[in-house]
């Protein structure tokens, strides 16, 4: 199957979603939302785009739109540019702390609406990455709480959560940094809870808090690692070495 992207065809499979087309071929489309390892959230619209079929146009949001038919997409288009402008605005009003959406809003020329009620030091845009992230873990230590304009993001009842193992997965998918975590050589916090940080037994370096390694260990049914990924490359290098000879040691 052929589309067109801005006037220029691509080939793709039916079914393939907008977004994806769109990326392979290095076309840019903003997005806040999107995951790859998560995909099927299109709550942020940034992403959204003009597709023409049959001489009728509508706005879609790229990232939820599976192609099934040829068809033409505007990715620029006046309307879009129009529309994107007022979501961004939008949810710069619902995280005017977030850097990401204010690049995006200086990017995309976003109007800034007198009538949208900033909230103070807030940076989370209740996409629901970091619940979803969390969940397909099998932690599930957060969620969504409360409606409306007191929707939020945390733990039951704001304590910490006892299921919780810090590995920090929420805040790595957060697409606006919403989620604090600080950590030194001994423990990581996280949702106001401190997690002890286990070490590499040869340098030292940070493996994960006790609580992921030991529920990773679980779930492989194996045991737990003692040394981090590249010392284990080396001690593997060096059995290798010692059982064959030198010629099996890295250049």
């Amino acid at each position: 199957m052929t589309i067109i992207i801005d006037g220029k065809s691509y080939d793709c499979e039916h079914g393939e979603y907008l977004l994806d087309i769109a990326r392979r071929n290095g076309i840019t489309i903003p997005t806040l939302c999107h995951h790859e390892g998560l995909p099927g959230q299109g709550c942020c619209r940034v992403c959204i785009v003009e597709v023409e079929v049959n001489d009728w146009r509508t706005i879609v949001t790229a990232c939820v739109y599976p192609v099934e038919r040829e068809c033409s997409v505007f990715t620029q288009s006046e309307k879009v540019c129009k529309q994107r402008g007022l979501i961004l605005s939008l949810l710069r009003s619902r995280a005017p702390e977030s850097a990401r959406i204010a690049s995006l809003c200086d990017e995309y020329d976003a109007p800034a609406h007198k009538r949208f009620t900033q909230r103070s030091g807030e940076s989370c845009i209740l996409c629901g990455l970091c619940a979803k992230a969390c969940e397909s873990l099998g932690t599930g230590a957060i969620s969504t709480v409360n409606r409306g304009v007191d929707k939020v993001v945390t733990t039951p009842y704001d304590e910490p959560s006892p299921v919780c193992v810090g590995c920090a997965s929420c805040a790595l998918v957060c697409p606006t940094g919403a989620i604090a975590v600080d950590e030194d050589e001994k423990e990581r916090r996280i949702w106001n809870k401190a997690l002890p940080l286990k070490e590499c037994e040869r340098c030292g370096c940070v493996i994960g808090t006790y609580g992921e390694i030991w529920r990773a260990k679980k779930k492989a049914d194996t045991e737990p690692p003692e040394l981090c990924d590249a010392c284990r490359k080396k001690s593997i290098t060096e059995v290798m070495a010692m059982t064959y000879g030198s010629a099996a040691q890295e250049p």
